[in-house]
């Protein structure tokens, strides 16, 4: 077990430095990119149909990430007596953000689906920081020849309309489209609740496309364990997290927020019980929706950036410990 090095170079508080993701080296060449996590910003807010503000989630998680970051060789989690994010599981970097060009949608996702190619190409796994649920359908595509991918997907909303008004790639698509790719063999999606943006048909589209669709209510009725038994086993695994999915009490810094929510645990026991099942079969993650001028306290910053190191963490001490 290593221990925290206060005493070796800089103190480096959160305040001091760069402001990249967890203080992690910054990339710019991407044919450079060699480590195990690649953070990439994906700033669009184009698909939104109410509130916009989530382009700016990416500079406000890797902000509130610093806050965890400072001088530190792992974090220590005194419940399950481990040491996460150590140098010896995982190497990290920022590759900042993908290209945005304003009014063009489909410019912009093509721009984002090549950088998490690249990213892959690397052999790095891409950790993407959103904007709007929209940037879900470029990156999911992206890993295409690399399934069968079941996706694990945390949402107040089901996100699975399939066209309005000729709009197929707003935030509303994202996982209909993601359905419709052939390395995406099934979703789990859980948190959907209250007055949604998806009508009876789309729920049963889902489900015939094979998605299993939780509530809340669901989700705590079942607790974890049954959560992950509704799961399948022997497939890599995606994750896509709306910060809409927790209550707004705890996460008001987004556009659509919905009463009745996650909280911080439910979520976060759920991603740990899946990379421990699967030995960290995790193989790519956005979290999406968070946009920091509706939330003056930073408060939803910090729940992603916590929620974001805390299952990097635990993907990569599994994998460790399945090569063992």
């Amino acid at each position: 077990m290593s221990d925290n090095a206060y005493d070796q170079g800089r103190l480096d508080l959160p305040f001091v430095g760069h402001c990249t993701f967890a203080k992690s080296r910054p990339i710019t060449n991407w044919d450079e990119i060699n480590a195990d996590v690649a953070v990439l910003g994906a700033p669009n807010d184009m698909g939104t149909q109410w509130r916009p503000g989530a382009r700016f989630g990416p500079r406000g998680i890797r902000e509130a990430s610093t806050l965890f970051s400072f001088g530190h060789a792992g974090a220590y989690d005194h419940e399950d007596d481990t040491m996460y994010l150590t140098e010896d599981q995982l190497r990290m970097v920022d590759v900042g953000d993908a290209d945005i060009v304003h009014t063009d949608q489909a410019k912009s996702n093509a721009n984002i689906e090549k950088a998490v190619r690249k990213i892959l190409e690397k052999g790095a796994m891409p950790v993407v920081l959103g904007g709007d649920h929209s940037i879900h359908a470029p990156v999911i595509r992206a890993f295409e020849g690399r399934g069968p991918i079941h996706i694990l997907h945390v949402d107040a909303h089901l996100d699975f309309v399939d066209e309005r008004h000729g709009v197929r790639y707003g935030h509303g698509n994202p996982l209909r489209r993601a359905s419709e790719m052939d390395h995406v063999t099934g979703m789990t999606q859980i948190g959907i609740r209250n007055v949604s943006s998806s009508n009876r048909s789309d729920y049963q589209a889902a489900i015939d496309a094979g998605s299993t669709i939780l509530s809340v209510r669901q989700v705590r009725q079942l607790g974890t364990a049954g959560v992950l038994a509704k799961i399948p086993e022997g497939v890599s695994y995606y994750l896509t997290i709306d910060i809409d999915g927790f209550d707004p009490s705890i996460a008001p810094g987004t556009g659509t927020p919905s009463h009745g929510g996650f909280v911080y645990y439910e979520v976060l026991e759920i991603i740990q019980a899946l990379a421990r099942r699967s030995g960290g079969r995790i193989v790519g993650m956005d979290l999406v929706e968070v946009a920091p001028p509706y939330d003056p306290t930073g408060t939803t910053s910090i729940l992603a950036a916590q929620l974001l190191l805390n299952s990097i963490g635990f993907i990569f001490h599994a994998r460790q410990k399945a090569q063992r």
